[in-house]
């Protein structure tokens, strides 16, 4: 236990660190050792860790932004992008559950604001890769928690890879909230490979698939196919869906659900906050 507290509050120092170059542009290693109160040489491990990832670039006596695919991918990116939209698609998917439901959660940024909104429903149980996620959920007293095991991934702040996935072998469950990346067509896609194969883990094990997708995903593309929309029980999106794309979906049989911003929204601004483009989930 006391490993994964260690690892949960350096990923958290870690994503600040990455959250405040963001901001800046830029930062010098003194900065951020009289930012956030650490040594210098925990300053460098963690500008080396990040600098690994792909999401900064070290420069003498410091670091910039690097934006390139993998920063992209970054859970802090990710959640800076069209929150408005996001939250009201939480809000429409959680009206869907009912207390008692073993409900699936995957690391999307989308899924992720949901965290609030169970611990208000009651009892349920929630199995999750994603470690922001668990955090969250921990304190709730009618939560059980389920954590699911694997490599963890900072860029994610979740786990995946061979554990993750036999973990899930192994459970069975109500229903699935989960996003993607990208909408092409009627057929949903990611970037990260070790990403779709726990998302394909997690809808073979499920009786019920929701897809909370916002509608700047729709359109673009990405390198890895997930599934046909088809697969899915129902696709939930924002009203600034197109009425085009709409067309297509109706047209392809896809059941698909309008949130609209400011609709009966309550979740609290504490979320995770990301963006890009072709963004992450």
């Amino acid at each position: 236990m006391a490993r994964i507290t260690e690892t949960s509050a350096v990923a958290a120092r870690r994503r600040a660190i990455l959250e405040f170059v963001i901001e800046h542009g830029s930062a010098q290693a003194d900065d951020l050792v009289r930012r956030f109160a650490i040594s210098r040489m925990t300053v460098h491990r963690d500008l080396e860790a990040l600098a690994a990832q792909g999401l900064i670039r070290r420069v003498h006596g410091g670091v910039t932004t690097l934006s390139d695919g993998r920063m992209e991918t970054s859970v802090v990116h990710r959640a800076r992008h069209a929150m408005r939209e996001k939250r009201a698609i939480a809000a429409a998917a959680a009206r869907l559950l009912r207390p008692g439901e073993i409900v699936v959660l995957d690391d999307s940024t989308t899924a992720g604001l949901l965290t609030d909104h169970f611990l208000r429903i009651g009892e349920l149980t929630v199995i999750t890769n994603s470690l922001g996620a668990a955090n969250r959920l921990a304190g709730g007293p009618e939560i059980n928690l389920i954590g699911l095991g694997g490599q963890y991934e900072p860029r994610f702040d979740a786990y995946f890879g061979n554990l993750c996935e036999a973990s899930l072998g192994m459970l069975r469950a109500n229903t699935l909230l989960m996003s993607v990346s990208a909408i092409h067509g009627v057929t949903a896609f990611h970037q990260e490979q070790q990403v779709i194969k726990a998302k394909l883990a997690m809808m073979e094990i499920v009786e019920r698939r929701i897809l909370l997708v916002d509608s700047h995903k729709f359109d673009v593309s990405a390198l890895n196919r997930l599934a046909p929309l088809s697969d899915f029980d129902l696709v939930i999106t924002d009203d600034g869906l197109s009425q085009g794309v709409r067309a297509r979906l109706e047209d392809a049989g896809i059941a698909l659900q309008i949130a609209t911003p400011g609709d009966g929204i309550t979740h609290n601004d504490r979320a995770m906050t990301v963006g890009t483009n072709i963004e992450g989930d």
